[in-house]
């Protein structure tokens, strides 16, 4: 994936292949090498269970209606019964059909779209390694149509989805993701965009404590909410420049952002791969505007590592310890990349309102019992 300029798409870009006729042929080709170089799932083998399962309930349910209409001289009647029964059949068999066919032409157009764009197409990972917040909530984790970019730097577009069991019930939550690959950790900071949330506010799956809010200077508070850890307020201020602060607003304004680890995140809940040229257009200008900016961080370094470890390491001497004859060069003290501990994750809202909840419960039940 090559570097446009600020605001503009990437010479390379191209999305022919999202839209232009394909060769059946190549499409089940292609089908079949996904399938044999993908091992077999634990997903795969329960929508075979439920699959089977359906079969051999139809033909239990529909296969003595048509024995005993059969078995007698057909009526009027017992023709329609029979009729609208194999339409009925003859339309979900359809829908199946057709569903499979387009999800496998989607797959065959977005990895064609990736090499045309000099990038890499995967149709599937279940359980992501990535460290943002929504890789990190339910169960059945899973992204799809993966399209990977790994110069000037690593980049990924993909889809995911997860699970959430309330009870009896559950509720799959999907979402869009970019992955962009850092050059060094940084501290854990959140944009929650204003410009998506809803009446409720945000739509992060996570709060924080509204005590790591940190106000930037500009028109910049209009359209994010920044959360960084405590004692961080100066390393957000150095990261988030006048320039890189201009750049978010103008290019990603509709989409969450999380930098955690060595990873910057952008979310939103419509599908990011999809077979849209111009959803392609906007994420591919949003990137290319924000990488050019990126190297920048790559400077910063986390001054809470310089401690002791680090000047014992460099045989500076340490407080309480025997004074070595001699001193760490001038400007060797510098720490190293990393993120100390207090600034790795930001503290999570709502631990108080379990508690809150738990004692109710608990007095509510000594109640109970004693009246």
């Amino acid at each position: 994936m090559t570097t446009p300029t600020p605001g503009t798409l990437p010479p390379s870009f191209d999305a022919s292949a999202l839209t232009d006729p394909v060769d059946p042929r190549a499409v089940r080709a292609f089908a079949r090498g996904l399938r044999a170089g993908r091992k077999t799932s634990a997903t795969d083998v329960i929508a075979w269970i439920i699959g089977g399962f359906a079969a051999v309930m139809a033909v239990s349910f529909f296969g003595p209606l048509l024995v005993g209409a059969l078995s007698h001289a057909p009526t009027p009647v017992t023709l329609l019964v029979l009729g609208g029964i194999l339409a009925l059949v003859a339309l979900i068999a359809f829908l199946i059909v057709t569903g499979v066919r387009r999800a496998k032409e989607r797959r065959y157009r977005l990895s064609r779209f990736a090499a045309a764009n000099h990038m890499d197409y995967l149709d599937r990972i279940e359980n992501p390694p990535l460290p943002g917040m929504i890789f990190r909530i339910g169960n059945s984790r899973l992204s799809t149509d993966l399209v990977r970019g790994s110069s000037p730097r690593f980049v990924e577009f993909g889809n995911y989805q997860y699970t959430v069991k309330t009870g009896k019930n559950s509720t799959t939550y999907r979402w869009g993701y970019v992955a962009i690959r850092l050059d060094v950790p940084l501290p854990h900071i959140v944009l929650d965009a204003k410009g998506n949330n809803s009446v409720f506010g945000s739509n992060l799956p996570t709060s924080f404590r509204k005590d790591q809010q940190l106000s930037l200077e500009g028109d910049f508070d209009r359209h994010f909410t920044l959360y960084c850890p405590d004692g961080y307020e100066q390393d957000a201020l150095y990261l988030f420049t006048p320039d890189i602060m201009a750049r978010f607003i103008d290019n990603a304004a509709e989409l969450d952002v999380e930098i955690v680890d060595d990873w910057l995140l952008l979310y939103t809940r419509r599908p990011v791969s999809s077979l849209d040229p111009a959803t392609w257009a906007w994420l591919f200008g949003v990137v290319g505007a924000l990488i050019t900016k990126l190297d920048q961080w790559a400077r910063w370094r986390d001054d809470r590592l310089a401690g002791v470890s680090s000047a014992r390491s460099l045989g500076h001497p340490v407080p309480g310890s025997h004074d070595l004859p001699f001193a760490a060069p001038a400007g060797m003290l510098t720490p190293p990349p990393g993120v100390a501990r207090q600034g790795r994750r930001l503290k999570r809202n709502g631990s108080w309102v379990a508690v809150v909840i738990t004692v109710v419960i608990l007095i509510l039940l000594v109640w109970e019992r004693w009246n």
